[in-house]
C-alpha cells in the first residue's frame, strides 16, 4: 500500500493522532500549547478543513423541498435521534466542564465525510447530499438553541454564536467558490486527514492523564460512546433490514446516525470551555470527546469490516439485482 492510500484512511490517521497524542501526554513530554492558542488553531484547522470538505458536495439539484421525506429524516436521523443519549447523559452530570462536553457530542452534525463514504460504499448518494446540506444549515440555528435551553447562562452564547458561524456557516459559504475546482481524490484525502491527525493531536494530549487518572469517567463516556455509535448504529441497520429498507438508503441512514464530526466538536468546546471556563477545566471539558474519539474508531473500523463491509455490500446488491429481474 503506498502512502497517499495509507494516509487517505481515516480510521489509520485517528489512530496514529491517538497513539502519539497519549504517548507524549503520559510521558509529560506534549508541547504545551496555551489554550488560547489551542483553541484558535483549532477553529482555523477545521474551518479550511470543512471548507475543503464541502466544496465536493455538489449541492446544485439537492434542493431540499424536492423530497421532503428525505429531508426530514436526515433531520431526525442526524439531528434528533444521533443527539438523543449524549443530550441525556448531560443532565446525570453536575460538573459543568463534563455537561458541555456532553452536549456538544450531541449536537455535533453528522461527518462531511458521509457524503464520500456513501459513494464508496454504494449508498444513496443524493440522500446523503441533500442530508447533509438541510443538517448544517440547520447546524447554524439549532445549536445556539439547544445549548442555551440546556446550559442556559453557563456558558456565553456570544461565543457559541461565534464558533458556529466560523466552524460551519463561514465554511459553507466559501466552499462555493472551491465547488468547480478540480482536486485530487487522493491528495483530497490526505489533506483532510492530515487535519483530522491536528485536530485528535492537539485536543487528546492534553487530557491524556485523565485516561488513567479517571478511569470511571473514562469508562462511563466510553460507554455513552458506545450507546451512541454501536447501539444507534446497529439497531438502526437492523431496523431497516427487516424492513427491507434496500441497501443504498441503510447505508446513508446509518452513517448520518452514528458518525458524528469530531472536529466541529472538538472546536466548539474548546471555544466554549475557554470563555466560560477556568484554565484548568478545559481538559475536563474535552475528556468526554476524547474519550469518544476511540470508540469512534473501533465504530468506523466495524462499519467498514463487518455491519457495512464489502463482501456484504456485493452480497445484498447481487441479491438485490437478482430481486429486480422478472
Amino acid at each position: 500500500m503506498d502512502w497517499k492510500a495509507l494516509f487517505g484512511r481515516t480510521t489509520f490517521m485517528m489512530s496514529m493522532a491517538l497513539v502519539a497524542s497519549l504517548g507524549l501526554g503520559l510521558s509529560d513530554h506534549f508541547p504545551h500549547i496555551e489554550p488560547e492558542y489551542r483553541s484558535n488553531a483549532t477553529i482555523i484547522i477545521l474551518a479550511i478543513m470543512m471548507t475543503f470538505a464541502l466544496s465536493r458536495i455538489p449541492f446544485k439539484g439537492m434542493n431540499p423541498l424536492k423530497d421532503l421525506r428525505s429531508s426530514a429524516k436526515a433531520l431526525f436521523l442526524g439531528v434528533v435521534l444521533a443527539s438523543s443519549i449524549p443530550l441525556a447523559a448531560s443532565f446525570f452530570f453536575d460538573e459543568p466542564a463534563y455537561k458541555i462536553g456532553l452536549v456538544f457530542i450531541g449536537l455535533t452534525p453528522f461527518a462531511a465525510s458521509v457524503v464520500p463514504l456513501t459513494y464508496i460504499m454504494r449508498g444513496d448518494f443524493h440522500h446523503a447530499a441533500r442530508g447533509t446540506l438541510v443538517v448544517y444549515v440547520s447546524a447554524i440555528a439549532y445549536i445556539p438553541a439547544v445549548v442555551w435551553i440546556v446550559l442556559g447562562e453557563t456558558v456565553p452564547m456570544a461565543e457559541v454564536v461565534k464558533a458556529v458561524f466560523l466552524v460551519v456557516l463561514l465554511p459553507l459559504l466559501l466552499s462555493r467558490f472551491l465547488q468547480n475546482v478540480e482536486i485530487d481524490k487522493r491528495n483530497m484525502a490526505v489533506f483532510l486527514n492530515s487535519c483530522i491527525f491536528i485536530l485528535v493531536f492537539i485536543s487528546v494530549g492534553p487530557t491524556a492523564k485523565m485516561f488513567l487518572s479517571e478511569k470511571v469517567l473514562l469508562l462511563t463516556f466510553m460507554g455513552i460512546g458506545v450507546a451512541r455509535t454501536f447501539g444507534l448504529g446497529i439497531t438502526l441497520e437492523y431496523i431497516e433490514r427487516k424492513r427491507g429498507i434496500p441497501w443504498g438508503q441503510r447505508v446513508t441512514d446509518v452513517l448520518m446516525l452514528s458518525y458524528k464530526n469530531k472536529g466541529i466538536a472538538i472546536a466548539l468546546v474548546t471555544a466554549v470551555a475557554l470563555a466560560s471556563l477556568s484554565p484548568d477545566k478545559i481538559g475536563m471539558a474535552l475528556f468526554p470527546v476524547t474519550s469518544s474519539i476511540v470508540i469512534e474508531i473501533c465504530w468506523v473500523i466495524f462499519m467498514d469490516s463487518v455491519l457495512l463491509s464489502p463482501k456484504r455490500m456485493r452480497a445484498e446488491l447481487g441479491e438485490e439485482d437478482s430481486a429486480e429481474v422478472p
